[in-house]
């Protein structure tokens, strides 16, 4: 999985030269996804203040996936060449429904925001 995206090619326009700013579109792209799924979250603790309705350790899973953000971006790519990565989601549904979804699209936008910053940029080696 760690090549993923290096066959991808951005759409045909003699207008733009997409491989020298791959680096900062990716970055851009993992950025708003990041966000949003912060966004998401501190949204779904305002709407839902109380632990009652919404349990502030639901925190704990995006605390964790931003560590994992900056654990998985500190090694390299030549490292991770042939490995694979699996992911699964365990979910609780209750009658609010907002709370659980909103832990699961913070965590699966923050996922996905580190692997397109993690495989959609390159890495400049330096011998």
């Amino acid at each position: 999985m760690a090549g993923f995206l290096d066959n991808f090619r951005w759409p045909e326009c003699e207008c733009i030269d997409w491989s020298e700013r791959r680096n900062a579109v990716a970055s851009v792209v993992a950025g708003v996804l990041f966000f949003t799924g912060w966004w998401i979250m501190i949204d779904a603790a305002v709407v839902y203040p109380k632990p009652e309705q919404m349990n502030h350790a639901f925190h704990t899973c995006g605390v964790f996936s931003t560590l994992a953000f900056f654990m998985i971006n500190a090694v390299s790519n030549a490292q991770v060449r042939g490995d694979s990565y699996e992911s699964g989601c365990l979910g609780r549904t209750d009658t609010n429904v907002y709370p659980g979804l909103a832990v699961f699209f913070q965590n699966a936008l923050i996922f996905f925001s580190t692997l397109i910053y993690k495989f959609g940029r390159t890495e400049e080696l330096w011998g």
